[in-house]
């Protein structure tokens, strides 16, 4: 599974990059991560620095054969911003179909 974190003007980058692999399932969050330097705002008087910016949580299963090759593609669209990390999934089951493996992905 890949997870990846990116600012919010790099979805689009990141969308293309997955559907050049013919990945088109994806789910995606908006969270708040990590921000370099923070950033300062004044709050009734008083200084205050937000230290987590908005970002996008993407998450998608992809197929053991692509992952390297998707990952290069999605860090080249994100570049120099975000994270990316992958997780290795034992088993996927579609509840609808009963689908299990590499059918359900």
């Amino acid at each position: 599974m890949l997870h990846a974190m990116v600012p919010p003007h790099a979805l689009d980058g990141v969308r293309r990059a997955l559907e050049r692999h013919a990945v088109l399932g994806m789910t995606i969050s908006e969270v708040r991560g990590p921000n370099s330097g923070g950033r300062r705002a004044i709050h009734r008087g008083q200084v205050v620095v937000d230290e987590f910016a908005p970002c996008l949580r993407i998450e998608t299963i992809l197929h053991d054969e692509i992952v390297e090759r998707v990952l290069g593609e999605v860090a080249g669209a994100v570049h120099p911003d975000g994270r990316l990390w992958i997780v290795p999934v034992d088993l996927v089951t579609r509840v609808r179909t009963g689908e299990r493996g590499a059918d359900a992905v």
